[in-house]
């Protein structure tokens, strides 16, 4: 077995149910980083509170943020933030949603959102089936994914995916897929599990995405990050 990279989510992966950052993780990625395996931060969080946690943790080899939007990777496009989708029908959407849901709109939507260059963010204050009846009627519904992450409710171009653009940073710097480790816990951490070869999930983990996994952690949260690392890449 080789890994030659080590790919995680953040929020309830290598955090806690309260979005805290779990120690087991922090010093297993290092381990990692120390023995040669790059790791990279794949979230649909906005492309700073990604960077940011890259940075603190040690991890060297990017980010995609904002469930595939956003790449960036230190080094490599003149050191900027890299969009890899406009936001034209996330935007009209946004404006439709606006309308649909009257004040509701700014009492649930993300204080990020401002932050944000590829999707629009509501707070899980916001029922996914009154998010889904306001967007019924919307005339480019078909151009939109909507996940649940567990924490948020993203709005996001369905022509990119954390699967898409982890893809094409990996390739970019000459990581073979297949010997890349994913570990997630959500819905929208299917699409980047489904395109490399090791595929964990945390023991917390949602059941569709244990489904589609090669392993599945005893350990719950940044415990079960650290015991996947442990087991498979070190």
């Amino acid at each position: 077995m080789t890994i030659e990279a080590i790919a995680v989510d953040i929020d309830g992966t290598i955090t806690d149910e309260k979005r805290q950052i779990c120690i087991s993780a922090i010093e297993a990625l290092r381990k990692a980083e120390s023995a040669g395996i790059p790791t990279i931060i794949v979230t649909g969080n906005v492309v700073n509170y990604a960077y940011a946690a890259e940075v603190l943790i040690g991890c060297s080899g990017g980010l995609v943020a904002e469930n595939g939007g956003v790449v960036f990777k230190e080094g490599e496009n003149d050191n900027a933030v890299e969009t890899l989708v406009d936001r034209d029908f996330v935007t009209s959407a946004e404006n439709h949603l606006k309308e649909k849901l009257g004040d509701r709109f700014a009492q649930h939507a993300s204080h990020d959102n401002m932050y944000r260059l590829t999707e629009t963010v509501f707070y899980k204050t916001l029922a996914l089936e009154d998010l889904n009846e306001a967007l019924k009627d919307f005339k480019y519904l078909d151009e939109l994914e909507i996940y649940d992450s567990g924490f948020a409710l993203h709005v996001t171009d369905k022509r990119v995916n954390k699967g898409t653009s982890l893809k094409y940073l990996c390739e970019r710097n000459g990581i073979n897929m297949e010997n890349v480790m994913a570990i997630g816990d959500s819905q929208n951490d299917e699409d980047f599990l489904k395109e490399v070869g090791y595929k964990i999930a945390v023991g917390n983990a949602e059941d569709r995405l244990k489904e589609i996994s090669t392993y599945t952690c005893e350990k719950n949260f940044g415990d079960g990050v650290a015991e996947a690392i442990e087991k498979f890449a070190l």
